[in-house]
């Protein structure tokens, strides 16, 4: 069986990052191009960001509006980000909005691969007041916070292995709606 790509196989959300890490704004553009040229119906691309690097006023904005669990260790990844969808709205042209949740989830996707390829971590999370996070903001209406992601490197000393061992994942038959019982058999016609 071919080998996961090493990119995907790192891939792990962390909950500590190292607090003297900072991203330069080059990183930072690149982590968000990376998200631009995600997929989406009709290439709409219906998201947007708030983009808060570790000690600017936008961070510390965000900061104020996380829950309890998060605060405890999202102050010190390099950046935040609140992920915004363009949602349906009465009266307006949007044509894809149906699907813009999940072309959002591919702009996420394709930010957090880059991350990786950059040496980097993320962690989604939706630990925060997204009332307070829109209106503190100002977020238009036609705009829904859907989640925020924390970005960073890891601190010296934090093994991925041992943290990542912790999160788990099902197994592969269990993620196929077929009757399929085994890897083997996922394009076997049973």
């Amino acid at each position: 069986m071919p080998e996961l790509h090493p990119l995907l196989a790192e891939r792990w959300s962390p909950t500590v990052f190292d607090a003297g890490h900072k991203l330069s704004e080059d990183q930072v553009a690149l982590l968000l191009e990376a998200a631009r040229w995600a997929p989406s119906a009709g290439n709409s691309q219906p998201w947007a960001f708030i983009v808060g690097c570790r000690g600017d006023a936008v961070h510390r904005r965000l900061l104020t509006h996380l829950a309890k669990s998060s605060a405890a260790w999202a102050p010190t990844a390099s950046l935040l980000l609140a992920n915004l969808v363009h949602r349906y709205v009465e009266d307006t042209d949007w044509e894809y909005s149906e699907f813009a949740h999940y072309d959002l989830g591919q702009a996420i996707a394709h930010l957090t691969f880059q991350a990786r390829a950059m040496g980097l971590y993320v962690r989604q999370f939706r630990a925060f007041d997204r009332d307070a996070l829109t209106a503190e903001f100002a977020v238009p209406a036609h705009f829904e916070i859907t989640t925020m992601a924390a970005v960073g490197a890891l601190p010296a000393g934090v093994s991925m292995e041992t943290h990542r061992a912790a999160q788990g994942r099902r197994a592969l038959v269990d993620l196929v709606h077929t009757s399929a019982t085994s890897p083997g058999q996922l394009c076997s016609g049973t």
